[in-house]
């Protein structure tokens, strides 16, 4: 099963981070954010990527053109019989990635058209390129099975951002509560589709959670899954900030993957070798849903 990935946008609301490389690329702990959500797939058995480009896409695709060299030692023969040898090995030895370039102002419903081509199942997984979940993925599929309908969109009960007060006569407060969960649920991305919602996509200028999302609705062919873990989404400094510091100290909830490397595997080209070369459980946002 394909997982695309939204790549494209400008996130201009993180202007400190994304003026020279696209929001996706933003590091946290040493490791982009779209690795970090690429990470969670894998981690429930979905190597298979589409990334959506758009906004400085070429960074992305050096990214991953150099990721051999940029996460193995490796011996290399200059001249005409060039040869590179790669020590070592690394946990993402099985990733298929697909780089689509979907338009520097296209919008989110038309960057998902825009890769239809290289959705070759009935159902696909779609995602924002700068969210981060510990949602059960298997869970979430067999969810989306269960009722038949056309699309699945992961949702939270989200979290104020500022403290709440109850008042009572003359101003007095009779209750306190710092930044509490509100009432109705918000879209965290992580979605199950079916093929079919590729015909509720219009041109470039479609965005997906406008009119596909409140048409699919109508229809009657939108179910939300409840989602009770973690979930954030980097659109703020601040927010990259309390991520980078969630990892820092070990307590990232995101993080379910093991880091034990897989065994290398000969590649055909001239025998080298390639690749393998205190959070409470209930956190949300602190900003708004996520764009790209």
């Amino acid at each position: 099963m394909k997982v695309a990935i939204l790549c494209g946008g400008l996130g201009t609301r993180l202007r400190e981070e994304t003026e020279f490389r696209p929001k996706p690329m933003v590091e946290i702990g040493g490791r982009p954010i779209l690795w970090h959500i690429m990470k969670t797939y894998a981690h429930h058995g979905f190597h298979d990527f589409v990334l959506c480009l758009g906004y400085r896409g070429n960074i992305i695709k050096d990214y991953f053109l150099n990721y051999e060299a940029m996460n193995n030692d490796f011996t290399i023969c200059l001249g005409q019989r060039s040869q590179i040898r790669y020590h070592g090995h690394h946990t993402e030895q099985d990733f298929n990635v697909t780089l689509a370039e979907t338009g520097l102002e296209t919008q989110t419903g038309g960057r998902v058209r825009r890769i239809s081509k290289y959705i070759d199942g009935d159902t696909f997984l779609l995602t924002y390129g700068d969210g981060l979940s510990d949602v059960n993925i298997p869970d979430l599929i067999r969810f989306h099975k269960s009722h038949g309908k056309l699309a699945t969109v992961t949702t939270v009960s989200p979290i104020s951002r500022f403290g709440m007060l109850e008042l009572g006569d003359e101003g007095r407060v009779m209750r306190f509560a710092e930044k509490p969960t509100t009432e109705g649920w918000m879209s965290t991305g992580f979605f199950v589709l079916q093929r079919e919602v590729f015909d509720y996509l219009g041109d470039d200028d479609c965005i997906f959670e406008h009119e596909p999302l409140e048409r699919l609705a109508t229809d009657g062919q939108l179910m939300a899954y409840r989602h009770s873990g973690f979930f954030y989404a980097m659109d703020t400094y601040r927010e990259y900030q309390y991520l980078n510091d969630l990892w820092s100290r070990g307590v990232a909830p995101w993080k379910q993957w093991d880091d034990a490397p897989l065994m290398p595997a000969p590649s055909p080209l001239n025998g080298r070798h390639y690749g393998a070369g205190g959070v409470p459980p209930g956190a949300r946002p602190m900003g708004p849903r996520p764009g790209e």
